[in-house]
């Protein structure tokens, strides 16, 4: 679903992408991207090609977390176009979004990205 003040969402989603270590955030497609150390961590995503929702698209294991996460929780998760094959996910930034789950999902993504100097 839409949130129904994607730049307050937008706003809230940078300052705890920023707040992790070495991060940084570029356009990339037209939108925000959030990068660690070089390498993409999260996008933002509001009404993507007219699909209708706002989520930030984070970093998985792999093909196996990606079902189990849309099995358990499809008003949460969804398959984030182009990005999906690679192993993201889209998770809900809707107005009824659970912010401690997306700061799980972000920590997660950026501990899979990040270089091992910050994880370790």
């Amino acid at each position: 679903m839409l949130s129904t003040d994607p730049v307050a969402v937008e706003a809230r989603l940078r300052a705890m992408c920023l707040a992790l270590p070495e991060t940084a955030e570029k356009i990339s497609h037209g939108i925000p991207a959030f990068s660690v150390a070089g390498k993409m961590f999260a996008y933002f995503r509001h009404n993507h090609h007219g699909d209708g929702m706002t989520v930030v698209c984070v970093k998985t294991t792999g093909r196996d977390e990606q079902e189990f996460l849309i099995e358990a929780d499809p008003q949460t998760y969804s398959r984030p176009a182009y990005l999906w094959p690679s192993g993201w996910i889209g998770v809900s930034l809707a107005d009824d979004a659970d912010w401690g789950l997306v700061e799980a999902r972000l920590r997660s993504s950026w501990a899979l990205a990040a270089p091992r100097r910050l994880t370790g």
